[in-house]
């Protein structure tokens, strides 16, 4: 089977609240990652879309941006989860030798719309959603108390990770502004406002507006379109159960399978030794330990003891992670980019030193109910 390569790639600058108009920021990404690979329009076969309806206020959401994503005259469909869930559809048609260039974007703008109110429809209808105390907000902060009380983990742990996130966002110019500090302290993040107790707002990956696009090809075409692919080497993906009380909350049953189906699938023996950056989706500072220790990096509760800097033991968010800006229905694809950068050579002032073997992740649902883990490779 040939192996399936990007190509090319592009993201818009993120913002809270972005003056230029989403049909803009989806051209403005899908044209630049075509450029990117110096290819044309008519080279595209297919276009998968990462949108919402409920997100978007209608129906059919992707209806519009057809034109604007490439997706005319051309084999077009869209997924409704997280960017990185698109680039496995993109994959999988790749892999069908039925597609020659996979054009993948995702993106939203909260600024226009009640993002917090939307994520409602992922509660149980009869029960949480009529009362709503049960929503993204609060289950941040289940999630965060259970793991502090199941190893003893204190805030400052978790506040170290937002730091370092914050941080590395300053060094990223596509950050949205509001994230990027490179002069922030624990007690910043301890001391600002709370967002769901023990979560404060600082530990948060606030939504926000973006777009980003990758391109994907088979080997043969790739190799014809750059001299420096990255190569999609394994990827797995699970789903924890619906109900929040019917899982751990301090755990991931749904990376560590994931990122077990994805290690296997790419060779990988000792994730630990071999992977030398992490791009991880974590939708608050902790899930970042979380999803760490699932996919056997730590020991479980031992997350906060990884040396995850830039160039520490194992670089984890070098682009300041899903905290340097989350555009929902692109933080994941987000993370693929930033992880094929890193491949690369071309994180300016980010980069991972030697950095050959990567992985990145998407999420969907309440505290990561469904993970999806990619394996990348740098290299011909």
């Amino acid at each position: 089977m040939e192996k399936v390569g990007i190509v090319g790639y592009y993201q818009v600058k993120m913002y809270s609240d972005a003056n230029y108009g989403r049909y803009e920021m989806i051209f403005e990404a899908v044209r630049g990652a075509i450029d990117m690979a110096g290819l044309k329009k008519k080279d595209i076969s297919t276009v998968i879309s990462c949108t919402n309806d409920y997100y978007d206020g209608r129906t059919i959401s992707n209806c519009f941006t057809v034109e604007v994503g490439g997706g005319y005259m051309a084999d077009e469909s869209k997924v409704e989860m997280d960017g990185a869930h698109a680039v496995l559809y993109g994959l999988m048609r790749i892999l069908s030798g039925n597609h020659k260039l996979a054009v993948i974007w995702g993106g939203s703008m909260p600024s226009c719309f009640p993002y917090h109110s939307t994520r409602l429809y992922e509660t149980d209808p009869t029960w949480e959603r009529q009362l709503a105390y049960v929503n993204d907000i609060t289950s941040a902060g289940f999630q965060m108390r259970s793991y502090m009380e199941k190893y003893g983990a204190s805030a400052e742990d978790i506040a170290k990770v937002a730091v370092k996130n914050h941080k590395n966002a300053a060094k990223n110019p596509l950050a949205v502004a509001e994230a990027q500090n490179s002069n922030i302290t624990i007690e910043d993040v301890l001391n600002s406002d709370i967002y769901a107790d023990p979560v404060t707002e600082l530990m948060v990956a606030q939504p926000c507006d973006g777009v980003a696009a990758l391109l994907l090809a088979p080997e043969r075409q790739a190799l014809k379109i750059t001299d420096n692919p990255v190569w999609i080497t394994g990827v797995g993906y699970s789903q924890d159960a619906y109900y929040l009380g019917d899982r751990n909350l301090y755990e991931s049953k749904s990376m560590e399978m994931a990122g077990k189906i994805a290690f296997e699938s790419a060779g990988i023996k000792n994730p630990q030794k071999e992977i030398d950056v992490a791009e991880l989706f974590e939708s608050n500072a902790h899930e970042e330990l979380i999803l760490s220790e699932a996919l056997g990096f730590a020991d479980k509760g031992k997350g906060a003891t990884i040396n995850s800097d830039i160039n520490g033991e194992l670089s984890i968010n070098p682009s300041g992670g899903a905290i340097s800006g989350n555009p929902p229905c692109a933080t994941g694809l987000i993370r693929i980019i930033e992880a094929a950068k890193q491949l690369r050579g071309e994180a300016h002032g980010y980069q991972v030193n030697n950095a050959k073997k990567a992985v990145a992740s998407g999420q969907i649902g309440m505290c990561a109910q469904n993970n999806i883990v990619f394996v990348l490779e740098g290299g011909n």
